[in-house]
């Protein structure tokens, strides 16, 4: 078990769900959880409140990248040396979380990402291909949001620029690379999601959006590097 580690769990309208994800940490010995309530309408917050959990009640919707810096800002101020992010519909795992500081215990890595590339959509798979090879990003999971952050890469997703981003994706792994931040994958399970949808995937118009934008993110990025 790592030390000075806290748990990130963004959550919006996860009331059917949230229960079962904390009291599956809960079960795998992790106590140190932080649920960010990204302005939920439902009971999310006040049921996370009742296990026991530390509950930051954001004003209105930030989206699921900014509810997690939140998050991330907060393990910053309060000293915290290591973050998990960690998802709030029921997908991730707590018994992976030992997986995740094994390897980067082992590898000194900056940031571990907890992959499962035999799940999600066509699209998802035809995203991944398109991106991978644009951004120049070695993660075969890019969309993974169960990540381990170290301090250094803490640090990084504090700042201005990190707020910038609108998903926890090709772009975080875009800026933390520039960084010279060291990053490995480690595949592991993931259930169905227990209620909702992906914000992304679940229609042909978001993935188009989220492609676009991407799409000008990598080429940007490229940009620059370019002309150095």
């Amino acid at each position: 078990m790592l030390k000075s580690l806290l748990i990130i769990i963004p959550a919006h309208n996860e009331a059917d769900s949230i229960k079962n994800v904390i009291c599956n940490l809960f079960e795998n010995g992790y106590s140190n959880i932080l649920v960010v309530n990204d302005a939920s309408s439902d009971d999310t917050a006040l049921i996370a409140e009742g296990l026991g959990v530390k509950v930051m009640n954001l004003p209105y919707n930030l989206g699921a990248w900014r509810a997690t810096q939140a998050g991330v800002r907060y393990a910053e101020e309060q000293g915290f040396q290591n973050v998990i992010t960690f998802d709030a519909d029921g997908q991730h795992l707590g018994e992976t979380l030992s997986q995740l500081i094994k390897i980067g215990n082992e590898t000194k890595a900056d940031i571990v990402i907890g992959s499962c590339t035999q799940r999600g959509t066509l699209s998802r798979h035809i995203a991944w291909t398109i991106f991978r090879t644009l951004s120049g990003v070695g993660v075969q999971d890019l969309t993974s949001g169960l990540r381990l952050y170290n301090k250094a890469a803490i640090s990084v997703l504090s700042t201005k620029g990190a707020t910038l981003l609108e998903y926890q994706d090709v772009g975080v792994l875009l800026l933390l690379r520039t960084f010279k931040l060291l990053k490995v994958e480690v595949e592991v399970p993931m259930k169905k999601r227990e209620n909702g949808k992906s914000r992304i995937f679940y229609s042909w118009g978001t993935v188009a959006y989220y492609m676009a934008y991407t799409t000008m993110l990598c080429i940007s990025k490229l940009k620059k590097i370019n002309n150095k």
